[in-house]
């Protein structure tokens, strides 16, 4: 058994939006295919992964350490203890061979895209769906048939005023979502409340709203945010500061009133360590949101959750950022609190399967084998060339 090629495309996912920090004007993506010598249904099996919006293609370090070292491994490096499949766990040190720790900014998403592709590969062989074979291993057989998820969007658009954006929002919960989020921190405090009031206008009080800072603030507008918001029930209040930044994030916590959510700019075990020591953050109320595919992948994501269990926090706290198939599966497989979704930006690799329509803000997952990333045709396209 033995991994045969892998193949990698940058992908743009250009789009004419921008939240409180960055534009999204230029955004790539990375997708990888990796090829085995595992023959099912007469075809070889291949296992696919891309990286999370908001990071760029990972091109550099994909082709120059990464698939190297995984092309060069002794196969049997790569397999498990039965050598019937592949190890993500192993397949993870062979990557990270010869790198320091430290420095989680980039390389960590070049990982986590191969760390997908991995998982993918290792539940086909299994002919499983990846939330079955994570809850067979780590849940004993438990996993959630259906998860929550959120429609992010609420972007600032070049000439969308409040019409616009509520507009934008009709349109998630026509399409079966109960929580909305929206972006804050483009704008002046004043505008913004005219926005989230809008928006809470709209759905009304059975429906959900949260709000996206995208670490814009400094200590004062981080707190005065916090503040204004506690007169609006908030499903959370997002990056109110720099990530890292656990100082403000400690007095923004203390201060607010609704729910403070972080954590998809942290991209490892040591970081997330940081921020549960250091954020101030309340176990009973606040959300988690680190990024299996950002973070060094699901080998980095589970060592986190078990710090996060040492530390009393449930893994129904976490929320990760990414919106897609992987995190879905990761959050039905494992228990989480849910799933991000981007229905409306971000495609091809935004949202889920196209057979699964969203029901009273939950959406149930396809028993395909893997990820499922054949279940969703626009998507399916780009990894077919691969």
């Amino acid at each position: 058994m033995r991994i045969t090629a892998i193949n990698d495309i940058i992908v743009p996912i250009r789009s004419e939006i921008r939240n409180a920090y960055i534009s999204f004007a230029e955004m790539t993506a990375s997708a990888v295919a990796i090829h085995s010598d595992v023959v099912r249904n007469g075809k070889p099996v291949v296992g696919y992964g891309f990286n999370s919006n908001g990071r760029y293609a990972q091109s550099g370090i994909l082709r120059d350490r990464m698939i190297p070292r995984l092309k060069n491994a002794r196969p049997e490096a790569l397999l498990n203890e039965a050598g019937d499949n592949f190890d993500p766990t192993r397949a993870w040190q062979v990557m990270m061979t010869n790198e320091k720790p430290g420095g989680h900014g980039e390389r960590s998403v070049a990982v986590g895209t191969l760390d997908m592709a991995l998982w993918d590969l290792v539940a086909k062989i299994e002919d499983k769906p990846l939330c079955r074979l994570l809850a067979d291993r780590y849940r004993s057989g438990k996993a959630d048939a259906e998860a929550y998820v959120y429609a992010a969007g609420g972007y600032y658009y070049p000439g969308k005023e409040i019409t616009g954006l509520v507009e934008e929002m009709r349109g998630y919960l026509d399409l079966g979502y109960s929580t909305v989020k929206i972006k804050i921190g483009g704008a002046s405090l004043a505008d913004d409340l005219k926005r989230i009031e809008a928006v809470l206008n709209l759905i009304g009080p059975d429906k959900q709203l949260a709000v996206d800072a995208n670490g814009r603030f400094g200590l004062r507008a981080a707190l005065d945010y916090a503040e204004a918001l506690n007169a609006y029930p908030l499903k959370w209040y997002e990056e109110p500061c720099d990530p890292l930044d656990f100082e403000i994030l400690k007095e923004v916590a203390a201060v607010s009133t609704n729910p403070v959510a972080t954590g998809e700019n942290l991209f490892s075990l040591p970081d997330s360590l940081n921020l549960i020591r250091y954020g101030g953050l309340v176990r009973e109320r606040d959300f988690l949101q680190m990024d299996p595919a950002l973070s060094y992948g699901l080998v980095e994501y589970l060592r986190i959750l078990e710090m996060l269990k040492e530390h009393d926090w449930s893994a129904r706290r976490c929320i990760p950022h990414g919106g897609h198939q992987m995190a879905l599966h990761v959050a039905a497989g494992l228990g989480l609190h849910g799933n991000e979704s981007y229905p409306g930006v971000f495609q091809p690799f935004g949202g889920f399967a196209d057979d699964t329509p969203i029901q009273n803000g939950k959406v149930r997952l396809p028993d395909a084998p893997g990820i499922g990333i054949e279940c969703k045709k626009n998507l399916y396209a780009i990894f077919r060339e691969l």
